[in-house]
């Protein structure tokens, strides 16, 4: 393993994060609130799978209890 001089590694750090692509303002609020939608759609859709699972075991062991 080469060893760097602290200098040189701080000066390629900066050239590196002078490349990225930070997002907007805008496109943070986006995602987020997509985020959440999307969590909020995923919490309802198990939930009723949930109850249908309940629903359905609760008939099957009613009818055999």
């Amino acid at each position: 393993m080469a060893t760097m001089n602290p200098i040189q590694f701080i000066q390629q750090v900066r050239a590196e994060v002078s490349k990225v692509v930070w997002p907007t303002r805008r496109e943070v609020l986006l995602t987020t609130v997509m985020v959440f939608i999307m969590a909020a759609l995923t919490a309802v859709f198990f939930a009723l799978v949930d109850l249908g699972i309940r629903g359905g075991l609760q008939l099957i062991l009613g009818m055999f209890g």
